[in-house]
């Protein structure tokens, strides 16, 4: 092992203890507002980052994110209820039977949720990846407005338009950011592979990829699904999270929310994913201030409501005018990158003094 995989190795591992301690003040003295937040951000870092292997990594503009989170957060949350809940909670037709009588833990419905979604996921690559660019989007697209309309309307199932109530709030800091934590290590193992070099060359020139013996087809199923895993768990951790779903509540909103997020962080960079997430979802939150009265000495300017998503789109309209690779274009965060900026910078500021 060399001097420089060493100390990145040192550095990792002071950077996950600092995030460790941070949770953990936050858990001890946050309020339920900030905890909301902060699984809020870790959610989408979960999404973006998964959804960005498919469209930024692999180059195929997928739009089915709503479906795959909506399959996790179903299949999660039955399995988490009750046989006396669900009963209660199925008042018009009964659930079907193995599902009225199972229970599990919530980590095992988190890994099933994965399962199941990616399960999906692998059936769908089938017919999706017969098509590409617009087309792919449309049919994949059409893929969420499916399993939206099927979640309405398989009451023995998923309860129909009113959903599954009552959820155990299992989904806190830990839950969250832990998997937040894997799935970028995953993922970023993933793309630094050789299979994760394939997928770019695919993104680039898929005949040229398969000319020199990449097989397509399977490395957009291998992302597909990968994608699909991670988007499940993700929808899991949200129904637990906010402890009511509905079909209402997978709309395409949610895709679109996540396009955004890997074009502002960079479409293939997994840090810009981080970034774009941390920084949308949190600053989302921190623009409700323009919406409220503001006085200032003896003018008093009303709250405008949606005047949040009026400056939100306007900041990202300008981060896609000066950053049209978005923040990080397809760069990634490396600690022997941070220390050469960091030594440039001491000495230029050496020499201008």
């Amino acid at each position: 092992m060399d001097e420089h995989h060493r100390r990145n190795q040192i550095f990792s591992i002071i950077a996950v203890a600092c995030l460790f301690l941070f949770l953990l003040s936050m858990h001890l003295y946050a309020d339920d507002y900030q905890i909301r937040i902060l699984n809020n951000i870790a959610l989408f870092i979960i999404l973006a980052v998964s959804y960005n292997l498919i469209n930024g990594v692999t180059g195929q503009f997928s739009l089915e994110p709503n479906a795959f989170v909506a399959i996790g957060a179903y299949t999660s949350a039955l399995l988490t209820l009750t046989p006396a809940e669900k009963q209660m909670a199925f008042i018009i037709e009964p659930i079907i039977w193995p599902l009225s009588v199972i229970h599990v833990p919530f980590f095992l419905s988190l890994i099933a949720a994965g399962v199941v979604t990616a399960f999906f996921g692998f059936l769908m690559g089938f017919p999706v990846f017969r098509v590409r660019g617009d087309y792919l989007a449309i049919v994949t697209l059409g893929f969420g407005e499916v399993v939206r309309v099927v979640a309405n309307n398989t009451q023995t199932i998923t309860n129909g338009p009113l959903g599954l109530k009552g959820l155990a709030n299992y989904t806190n800091l830990w839950w969250s950011w832990g998997i937040a934590a894997f799935t970028v290590f995953y993922i970023a193992r993933l793309v630094r592979s050789s299979y994760g070099m394939a997928m770019k060359a695919v993104k680039y020139d898929e005949a040229a990829a398969e000319s020199i013996g990449i097989n397509a087809f399977k490395h957009k199923m291998l992302a597909f699904t990968t994608s699909a895993f991670f988007e499940g768990i993700g929808g899991g951790l949200l129904a637990h999270l906010i402890t009511t779903i509905s079909p209402t509540l997978f709309t395409f909103f949610l895709t679109f929310n996540l396009l955004i997020m890997i074009v502002a962080g960079g479409l293939g960079s997994i840090t810009g994913s981080v970034i774009a997430a941390v920084v949308i979802t949190w600053g989302g939150e921190a623009l409700r201030v323009v919406e409220e009265p503001i006085r200032l000495g003896f003018i008093e300017i009303p709250g405008i409501p949606g005047m949040r998503m009026v400056l939100f789109s306007l900041i990202l309209v300008l981060v896609m005018i000066f950053a049209r690779q978005g923040l990080m274009g397809t760069r990634e965060f490396t600690w022997n990158g941070l220390f050469r900026k960091i030594r440039a910078w001491t000495h230029r500021t050496a020499k201008e003094s």
